[in-house]
C-alpha cells in the first residue's frame, strides 16, 4: 500500500495505540494530573515532508507530543475565528484558515490546544506526531445515553395521558395542551429543548409508525408546474404507512409526516391532515399560497408519502 503513494502531502492516522502497544500506553503516566477516564486514546500521525490533514477544528483537549521529525504548527487564536467548513471534501476541514501563531515542533516538544481553536499541522520531513486526547462527549450524546438510561427505570404504567382531553376541533392538529401533556410526562429531561425545538421533536415522534414501515420514494421527482396543472382534475392518495399531523406557527403551520417535519401553508397542512385517505386535489387547489403548497406537495409526493391518481 505505501508504495503506491506519493512521496509527499499524505498522512496516516491510527487511533487507540495506546490499546495495542504498552510503550505507547507508557505514555499516558505523564499525564496523571488529567482524570484517567477523561483520557481518550493515543494517536499516531505519520506523514512524510508536507503531509497533513489541513485546517481544522477539534472539540475536545488534546496534546500533540512530537515523536521523530519535526511538525509545523499553525494556530489561530482570536475570539471569533471562521468556523465554516469546505464542501469539496468529505473530512470537516476548513474553509478559510488565517493562522495568528507558528511553531516548529522538536523531537520531544509538545502543544496543547483547547477546544474550539482552528490548527493546521503540516510535516517537515518525514514525522511522526502523538496525539493525546480527552474524552469531551457531545450534550446531544450524554441526553441520549441518560434518557435511555433513564428510560429503562420506568415503569411501563407511567405514560402519555390525557384524561382533560377536550372534542377536538381538528383531528390532525398537535394543540398546546398535547405538548403540555407530552412535557409534563418528560419531567425535567424536557427543559433541555425550547418551545419550537420540543414540538418538532414531539410531531416528528408521533407520527413515526411504530413497525418502522417507511414509504417507497418516486424513481422520477415530480414537475411542479406539471403538478399544479393537474392537481385540479386529480386526487391525492395518503401512503397507509405514513402519519400526518400539523401544528399552526404564527401565520403558517408545521407539518409531521412519518417522523419528517416540513414547513407549509396552514390551509394545506390542516387539509393534508384531514381523516380521509383519499382528499381531493380541487380543495386544495382553492387554497391561498398554491405555489408554495404545490412544492410541499411535490416533496411529498416525491418521498412516496402522498400519490397523485386521475379521478
Amino acid at each position: 500500500m505505501f508504495g503506491k503513494l506519493p512521496e509527499s502531502h499524505w498522512t496516516l492516522l491510527v487511533q487507540d495505540v495506546d490499546k495495542w502497544d504498552a510503550d505507547t500506553a507508557a505514555l499516558l503516566d505523564h499525564f496523571r494530573f488529567i482524570p484517567s477516564w477523561r483520557i481518550d486514546d493515543v494517536m499516531i500521525s505519520y506523514a512524510p515532508d508536507g503531509g497533513g490533514v489541513g485546517a481544522h477544528v477539534d472539540q475536545y483537549d488534546v496534546f500533540l507530543l512530537q515523536g521523530l521529525g519535526q511538525r509545523r504548527w499553525s494556530i489561530d487564536t482570536r475570539p471569533n475565528p471562521r468556523t465554516a467548513f469546505r464542501e469539496d471534501v468529505e473530512l470537516k476541514l476548513l474553509e478559510t484558515f488565517s493562522p495568528t501563531h507558528t511553531w516548529t515542533l522538536e523531537p520531544g516538544d509538545m502543544l496543547y490546544l483547547p477546544p474550539g481553536v482552528p490548527h493546521d499541522g503540516v510535516a517537515v520531513g518525514e514525522c511522526t506526531t502523538f496525539s493525546i486526547g480527552m474524552r469531551a462527549p457531545a450534550a446531544g450524546e450524554l441526553l441520549f445515553d441518560f434518557a435511555a438510561h433513564l428510560a429503562e427505570t420506568l415503569p411501563e404504567s407511567q405514560r402519555f395521558a390525557d384524561p382533560d382531553l377536550e372534542p377536538a376541533g381538528d383531528a390532525g392538529e398537535i394543540d398546546d395542551a398535547a405538548l403540555r401533556r407530552a412535557r409534563r410526562t418528560l419531567g425535567p429531561v424536557a427543559a433541555a429543548l425550547d418551545g419550537e425545538a420540543f414540538a418538532d421533536w414531539f410531531g416528528a415522534f408521533v407520527t413515526r409508525y411504530r413497525m418502522a414501515q417507511v414509504a417507497a420514494p418516486r424513481k422520477r421527482r415530480v414537475d411542479h408546474a406539471t403538478l399544479a396543472e393537474r392537481l385540479p382534475h386529480a386526487s391525492l392518495e395518503r401512503d397507509p404507512w405514513s402519519r400526518f399531523a400539523w401544528r399552526r406557527r404564527g401565520r403558517g403551520a408545521r407539518l409531521y409526516v412519518a417522523g419528517n417535519v416540513f414547513d407549509a401553508p396552514a390551509g394545506w397542512a390542516k387539509t393534508l391532515t384531514s381523516n380521509a385517505r383519499r382528499i381531493e386535489g380541487s380543495r386544495l387547489a382553492q387554497l391561498p399560497e398554491r405555489a408554495r403548497g404545490v412544492a410541499l406537495l411535490a416533496a411529498l409526493i416525491d418521498a412516496g408519502h402522498v400519490t397523485l391518481r386521475k379521478r
